[in-house]
């Protein structure tokens, strides 16, 4: 049980690390428009915060999305405008 227990700590650990090294190595872009509220990924025009969209598809909402993804969205954009 404990060699269980490792293996699954140590999967989950590193599927953890993915998204941050990802993000680190400039692997990502931000795809605006398409965040649910309260789901974007850092500031907006009008806050600082991550999670502070009002509305599902604001406009200058972004999250980080794999280079390359954000234009096979419905309504993503690389920029706010």
């Amino acid at each position: 049980m404990t060699t269980r227990r490792i293996a699954i700590g140590a999967a989950l650990a590193a599927a953890l690390t993915l998204p941050a090294a990802a993000h680190a190595q400039g692997n990502t872009e931000k795809c605006y428009g398409v965040a649910k509220a309260g789901k974007n990924d850092c500031q907006t025009d009008h806050s600082s915060c991550a999670g502070t969209s009002k509305t599902d598809g604001q406009s200058d909402a972004w999250i980080a999305v794999p280079k390359g993804a954000c234009q096979k969205i419905v309504g993503g954009k690389l920029t706010s405008s």
